[in-house]
């Protein structure tokens, strides 16, 4: 959601003068997602807004960050709206934060040895990369997903997947507000975890570490541990079982009349030709055949999406 409102214009707006930037990126890259990666089954993970475990033990976790404008706000319940008129599971919960239960359903997915792809763009969830989960960075409107595996993500940041909570102890995190080790940057913290594999193994092996990094190790070794510890999710337990997140017969008149009620033309043509493709025929249900005769009155927008 937040990506997608800085995305697109705030210029985008209904007759009546609602903004739907948020809204319309929302909607366009999930249709995106649909058709690019076809999947089985799909799940939006959401942070609920409140206090989780993780303020509970740091009470300045994630201070810091830039006002959220209050017209990305407004848009949020229509963005769920979208979401339910795909008939889409959504989850969130006060105690955790979206990246666990990331943890949850990518874990599951796992045991029932389906291929899963996490579309996100916090790097935390580099963690659960495995030969069968791949987290896919969107870029421009998720036209350009970048897919990283454990290979990718050991050549693009020199550590294993699972050294990533260890990795963010060095280096901290400062859109989480986590300051790590002080003077540790990716580099060093690559060639250390290469090395000595973990951070306890880091520590462990203080005395071999020379001059300035031992020095500035020795100095926040408390603050690399909590970070550490901040920075490993946890598969919180899942709200909703992961058969409920299946596609099947998804219905098709309600995102039809969402996407006419954001007076989006667009959008309604993309999700039409997904629906008539042979993934959409079968998981969608079929496209009408007639249309009704539109009331007397009613502009020409109105009748967009009944084809």
């Amino acid at each position: 959601m937040y990506r997608a409102y800085y995305a697109i214009p705030k210029t985008f707006r209904t007759k009546a003068g609602e903004q739907t930037n948020a809204i319309y990126g929302v909607a366009s890259m999930l249709l995106a997602i649909l058709k690019q990666e076809e999947p089985d089954a799909l799940i939006f993970c959401f942070d609920a807004g409140e206090k989780t475990f993780r303020h509970e033990e740091n009470a300045t976790y994630k201070e810091g960050r830039a006002e959220t404008p209050d017209d990305f706000y407004t848009q949020i319940p229509r963005i769920l709206e979208l979401i339910d008129a795909f008939d889409l599971v959504h989850v969130a919960e006060a105690k955790y934060e979206a990246d666990d239960f990331l943890c949850t359903y990518a874990t599951a997915g796992e045991k029932k040895g389906m291929r899963v792809t996490i579309v996100t763009g916090d790097r935390d969830a580099f963690q659960l990369a495995t030969e069968k989960t791949r987290i896919a960075i969107p870029h421009k409107g998720y036209q350009q997903a970048e897919y990283l595996g454990p290979a990718e993500i050991l050549a693009k940041y020199g550590v294993r997947p699972d050294q990533i909570p260890s990795y963010k102890g060095l280096i901290g995190d400062a859109s989480d507000n986590l300051a790590g080790v002080q003077g540790i940057g990716p580099k060093t913290a690559a060639t250390l975890l290469q090395k000595y594999d973990t951070l306890q193994g880091v520590y462990e092996h203080l005395d071999e570490i020379k001059g300035s990094v031992k020095a500035k190790l020795e100095k926040d070794r408390e603050s690399a541990f909590f970070c550490e510890r901040m920075a490993t999710l946890v598969c919180a337990p899942a709200p909703v079982p992961l058969e409920q997140t299946f596609l099947k017969e998804k219905p098709v008149a309600p995102v039809l009349e969402f996407f006419r009620s954001i007076e989006s033309q667009a959008l309604g043509k993309r999700f039409e030709g997904l629906v008539k493709s042979p993934y959409g025929m079968a998981h969608f249900q079929p496209m009408p055949t007639a249309v009704a005769a539109p009331k007397q009155g009613a502009s020409p927008e109105s009748q967009l999406a009944l084809f």
